[in-house]
């Protein structure tokens, strides 16, 4: 294994885990770590700035993780709706992979729009709060891709290149022992950077529009996704010699821009969550 290491990313052997009786879909799994993990941040941000608390994350996640999840179903199928038309018992087999990302993000965040109203949360600190939340559940989650060897990128002659089974490479239309690029860990190391800046970068927006953060972690978003999108190989549409997913990332890099220009022409109020209109350095 440790000489496997130093040539290339092997992949695990099966799309699941199993504990004593229990199988565990290893996607999903991989899902829900990821939304823990980011409701644990989430919770305490809101703590932090004096909005709502971990109780409240927890509440307005219940629903809006499942939301996100059908919005992210459902732009995937509509994107790939001929590998769905003839066999529609198969959209709702989501560990089997399947989530478009810009999908699950707008949907999921108007219902946690919505929900925060209904809880009487002031919704820019709110979304404040959530913006370096979402791609640190994107980070965790895209393993699941890794344990279902799929979208994974052109060859590689790359020490870290990915190894899969025989099968899928064949089937992918190369030869077996072919690496290709670890596309699922190029996304999952740029959320992760995208999460710390966010972190970093927010303490600076908290008090004028701090919704611009959530438009920065779309633009930071964006510029991953074209540049790793460009290295897959997967079946997708394509037009103008980008795939889809690469057209969507321009339009979330734009509209991230335009809203904060928009900003930068008409500032606001600024908005207090302290005594001192700071936020409190336990962060």
């Amino acid at each position: 294994m440790i000489t496997n290491l130093l040539t290339s990313l092997p992949s695990p052997g099966g799309s699941s885990i199993d504990i004593g009786p229990i199988e565990l879909r290893a996607y999903g799994l991989m899902i829900a770590i990821g939304v823990l993990v980011a409701a644990w941040l989430f919770g305490r941000r809101l703590t932090t700035i004096g909005v709502g608390g971990p109780e409240d994350a927890s509440a307005i996640l219940l629903w809006a993780v499942p939301a996100g999840v059908i919005g992210a179903r459902l732009y995937h199928v509509a994107t790939e709706w001929e590998r769905f038309s003839d066999a529609p018992g198969d959209i709702v087999k989501v560990w089997k992979g399947g989530l478009g990302i810009p999908g699950g993000i707008l949907l999921g965040t108007i219902v946690a729009v919505v929900l925060a109203r209904r809880r009487s949360l002031a919704v820019q600190p709110f979304l404040w709060a959530a913006a370096p939340a979402i791609p640190l559940a994107q980070a965790i989650g895209r393993w699941g891709n890794w344990w279902n060897q799929e979208l994974f990128g052109r060859p590689t002659d790359l020490p870290w290149g990915l190894k899969i089974d025989a099968d899928k490479t064949i089937a992918a239309g190369f030869d077996p022992g072919t690496l290709f690029h670890p596309t699922f860990l190029y996304e999952s190391l740029w959320n992760l950077a995208l999460t710390a800046v966010l972190i970093v970068v927010g303490r600076r927006l908290m008090n004028e529009r701090p919704i611009r953060l959530l438009a920065m972690y779309v633009i930071g978003y964006g510029v991953g996704r074209f540049w790793i999108e460009g290295l897959r190989i997967d079946a997708a549409k394509e037009g103008g010699g980008l795939r889809l997913n690469q057209w969507m990332a321009i339009v979330l890099v734009a509209g991230g821009l335009a809203y904060l220009l928009y900003c930068r022409i008409r500032p606001v109020a600024r908005v207090s969550f302290a005594d001192d209109g700071e936020l409190p350095s336990t962060e």
